[in-house]
């Protein structure tokens, strides 16, 4: 098992070159389980299998059972769409087995890891000095962000952990408010009635709590999942900062505009910060799973999160400039996980991630004003980064789902139906940059083509 068989890597690596070349990546479709249960009996067993026999089953019979993320059809969700030399980097990654903990471990690959963050937090406008570390995505970094705003804000106002509470708005992720239930945190939720945090409803909520000392913290978000909406960062930074709240930032999928040239601006506020995650396995087409963590007082993180054990105490004897990346979050183990971007960005410049994202811009743009220009459609948010969000004139939720359901069958993109104010509507995520203005208006056309079953909903005034 430890001594490579170089049958075993042809057959594997054959696979790998061939899957990276199919253009378009094929998207995939929703298997049946028993016909993945039929494929996968009796194959594990005391004896091994031939590798072709192994590989056969995964290509025939489990693969094409995957929707895959990286289809430029996948519009569902928010899409991953890795580049290929970030795909092939993950490769070594894994061939390597780095484990990406301390600086004495794997300095050469973190230091590689710390240039890309550098690099993020200057787009951002951070200060020198701001720093973190990759995890595996949003969830991770809001749960590692705000376990220092807790602890930080209990410090500096004398109030138990138990008592904190963090302002988020009634839009914000799920992931926010599972870690404020984790950590034993409780929210003050401030009402959006324009879906959008701003700074006058948080100072509004704040004036009308019996108890606004308890606020420790307050979230926004650049770029909601369900419309891609980005809050009042500047405004909500200033007040933060009135107030002494921690201001952290969940731009798990807007974030990449930090790399945009022409959208940058859509950011303002941002370097007002104490802390942000950025999704890189969203817009910034790395492999899952990858997630940018950013503190503007890294300081402040290490003194959360750092392990004390009598077998790590090794890994904190080096000098101030060794950074180890278990420091800035709740994980230990880890791989060093910002590297495909770090290659990726090398070979090809941020110039071309800057195009790449933009592109998922025009898409949206696009497709908006396709739905604008029809009488049986209606845009729900003009799309400020690459969702967009709209209703079909007497479908109600059978129909949408129905609709989809027909396209993934058929092999023309995966769309998932989701909510408005409780009505199901149709949502498109754009990400991948080689999705067609021609797809987009299949899909368009796809809906108009068919009849509505129910006349229960109605276009209505957004």
């Amino acid at each position: 098992m430890h001594t490579l068989d170089p049958r075993i890597s042809d057959a594997v690596l054959s696979h790998v070159r061939n899957r990276l070349s199919l253009n378009p990546t094929p998207l995939g479709r929703t298997g049946n389980a028993n016909d993945i249960t039929e494929a996968l009996s009796d194959l594990i067993g005391p004896e091994g299998r031939d590798v072709e026999n192994v590989l056969s089953t995964w290509a025939t019979h489990l693969e094409p059972t995957v929707i895959s993320c990286d289809s430029p059809r996948f519009l569902s969700f928010i899409p991953g769409a890795p580049a290929k030399t970030a795909a092939l980097f993950d490769m070594v990654l894994s061939a390597s087995s780095l484990h990406a903990v301390s600086w004495l471990e794997a300095s050469g690959a973190i230091a590689a890891e710390n240039q890309v963050l550098q690099l993020l937090a200057t787009k951002a406008g951070l200060p020198a000095g701001a720093g973190g570390a990759f995890v595996s995505g949003g969830s991770a970094g809001n749960m590692s962000a705000l376990a220092v705003a807790r602890d930080t804000g209990a410090r500096r106002r004398g109030i138990p952990h138990h008592t904190c509470r963090i302002a988020v708005s009634d839009q914000v992720h799920s992931s926010v408010a599972n870690t404020l239930n984790l950590l034993g945190m409780t929210a003050l939720v401030v009402p959006t009635p324009g879906y959008r945090l701003t700074a006058d409803a948080l100072r509004a909520a704040l004036d009308a709590d019996p108890n606004p000392e308890t606020v420790v913290g307050v979230v926004a978000t650049a770029g909601t999942t369900n419309a891609g909406i980005i809050d009042e960062l500047d405004q909500i930074g200033l007040l933060a900062a009135e107030q002494n709240l921690w201001f952290h930032i969940d731009a798990a999928y807007g974030g990449a505009l930090l790399l945009s040239e022409n959208f940058r601006d859509r950011l303002t506020g941002i370097e007002r910060a104490d802390s942000i995650v950025i999704d890189p396995h969203k817009w910034l087409f790395t492999p899952f799973d990858c997630g940018a963590l950013l503190y503007r007082e890294p300081h402040l993180a290490r003194a959360v999160h750092t392990q004390d054990e009598s077998y790590l105490d090794v890994i904190h004897t080096g000098s101030p400039t060794e950074w180890n990346p278990s420091d800035y979050a709740y994980q230990l183990t880890r791989r060093p996980r910002g590297l495909p971007l770090w290659f990726s960005l090398s070979v090809h410049g941020t110039h071309a991630y800057s195009v790449a994202i933009e592109r998922g811009i025009e898409l949206a743009q696009y497709a908006a004003q396709r739905i604008r220009e029809s009488q049986e459609l209606e845009l729900l948010w003009e799309p400020e980064l690459s969702v967009v969000v709209f209703r079909r004139a007497g479908w109600n939720a059978t129909d949408y789902n129905e609709w989809a359901q027909r396209l993934l069958q058929q092999g023309t993109a995966f769309i998932s139906p989701s909510a408005w104010d409780g009505e199901t509507v149709a949502r498109l995520a754009f990400l991948h940059p080689d999705l067609s203005f021609a797809e987009v208006d299949a899909i368009i056309d796809s809906m108009l083509a068919e009849n509505p079953r129910s006349s229960g909903a109605s276009v209505a005034a957004s």
